[in-house]
């Protein structure tokens, strides 16, 4: 019976060459268990508002899961309810009866764009992300 070769006298795999810490800075984004999810609950929750103009509705859901996938990452944990509506909140969606173009704006593209979604999720301050909901500026 033929022996395997030792891992000992082999050169490391490429593969198995990495850091046990994950580099951070703009456009690396921050990771969480079950980031997928915040996508999930932001579609529900804005299937609740009505949008004047309905091609927005796509973005404006992603772009809200990005922001609440941040929060829930930023403490370490999966995405919440909580977590949404903190986002939403954010950008006044929740306080206006019809999302109008004005306030759909600054999600424009996002589901299109990889680039965008890194730029828009880095532009949204973490310490405003952590604050309770009562903190949250509307």
């Amino acid at each position: 019976m033929e022996t395997a070769t030792p891992e000992l006298a082999r050169p490391p795999k490429p593969g198995l060459q990495r850091s046990a810490h994950q580099g951070g800075g703009r456009g690396r984004g921050t990771q969480a268990p079950g980031e997928g999810f915040a996508l999930t609950i932001a579609q529900r929750e804005c299937d609740k508002l009505e949008f004047e103009h309905e091609h927005d509705r796509h973005d404006v859901a992603l772009g809200v899961a990005l922001v609440a996938a941040k929060r829930a990452s930023i403490v370490g944990r999966g995405p919440q309810l909580g977590d949404v509506q903190v986002a939403m909140d954010i950008f006044g969606l929740r306080a206006s009866k019809v999302v109008d173009h004005a306030t759909s704006k600054p999600f424009a593209g996002l589901a299109h764009s990889y680039v965008a979604q890194r730029r828009f999720v880095d532009a949204v301050d973490a310490e405003r992300l952590v604050a309770t909901n009562d903190d949250v500026a509307h």
